[in-house]
């Protein structure tokens, strides 16, 4: 499935029905008076959060979303049927923004299942009924429906996950993904493999966290190179980062502190999340490379980077374990409730 995680969507929500002109009609009642019905409220607009969503692509190919319109008012005082109600299944985690130059945040919705009335309906116009009166007993006077509202949004997905991978392009993101979760990310020995945002369940020692997998960064992703502010929005919402530096690369504290620079510049709290240093590759470098890595790593950070390799499994249990950790999952308690865990 392709992924999408931003969208643009003209909304219009119902016209109300019309009121009607009408007069009670039977045989012996010679003056009936006026009996004619109000017009049914138009059909809202309303997103809901669905569960088992992740992009945006439906949007893609469907813009322009329109609500029904009430019935209109009939004869012996009855009332047309309400519009239908316009439901827009979305994926947990997106955000709706108004299309102004700023794009103001309208809502940002974070919880399954829940709704959200966008856009009200208009409401029926009054039948003849209404008008009559000491002076009028045969009101021929009748209400329009209400109009619906219309408005153009934004829809901006950004993905919930617990931890988010962060790094240079090649740094070994997707071959650790794959390596501690049930994702199949691609994997290639060359820059930019990941393409779009992806998430992966870790299950470790009976507990499970979400992981997301974003897009290496470049210098300026703050900015928008290479649409670098996108892929930075999915991590805002991880509780903790893994920050991976290539052991095997040329510079490791040139490549940490380009990375850092952009998750400072994006802001939003980015660079205030709980950090874990990861030297990736570390079956790819020899030794001497690696403890020169090592060690300017620690003098950078004023603490000691995990030394981890996909291919070889060497430090997963360890990063996992100190994931947990930061993640705040005690021995015997779930990651969402905090209830006590049992086996089955």
């Amino acid at each position: 499935m392709m992924f999408l995680d931003q969208a643009k969507v003209h909304l219009r929500s119902g016209w109300g029905g019309d009121g009607c002109v009408s007069f009670r009609r039977e045989k012996f009642v010679e003056y009936g008076g006026p009996d004619g019905g109000d017009g049914g409220k138009g059909g809202d607009i309303v997103f809901q959060a669905t569960q088992g969503l992740n992009t945006l692509i439906d949007f893609r190919y469907t813009q322009h979303f329109k609500a029904q319109r009430g019935a209109h008012g009939s004869g012996r005082n009855r009332n047309g049927a309400q519009g239908q109600t316009l439901v827009i299944p979305i994926p947990i985690g997106t955000q709706i923004l108004a299309d102004d130059e700023d794009r103001t945040l309208i809502a940002d919705i974070t919880e399954p299942g829940t709704r959200m009335v966008f856009l009200r309906g208009g409401d029926g116009g009054k039948g003849n009924a209404h008008y009559k009166s000491s002076t009028n007993r045969a009101p021929r006077q009748f209400q329009q429906g209400f109009p619906g509202r219309e408005m153009a949004v934004w829809l901006r997905l950004k993905l919930l996950a617990d931890v988010g991978l962060v790094g240079l392009p090649n740094a070994g993101k997707s071959s650790l993904m794959n390596a501690v979760s049930n994702a199949d990310a691609k994997v290639g020995a060359y820059a930019f493999t990941t393409l779009k945002p992806q998430l992966g369940v870790v299950r470790h020692k009976n507990r499970e966290f979400v992981l997301a997998d974003i897009p290496g960064l470049i210098a300026g992703a703050a900015d928008g190179v290479g649409i670098g502010d996108r892929f930075l929005g999915h991590i805002e919402r991880c509780r903790v980062l893994f920050h991976l530096v290539d052991a095997s690369g040329e510079s490791p504290t040139s490549a940490y502190h380009t990375v850092r620079e952009e998750l400072e510049a994006y802001g939003n709290g980015l660079a205030e999340k709980p950090e874990i240093v990861v030297l990736s590759k570390v079956d790819a470098a020899d030794g001497r490379s690696l403890s020169n890595a090592r060690r300017a790593i620690a003098r950078h950070t004023g603490r000691e980077p995990l030394l981890v390799s996909a291919m070889t499994g060497q430090g997963l249990p360890e990063l996992l374990d100190l994931s947990l950790s930061r993640l705040g999952i005690r021995p015997g308690h779930d990651l969402e409730t905090g209830a006590a865990w049992s086996p089955l």
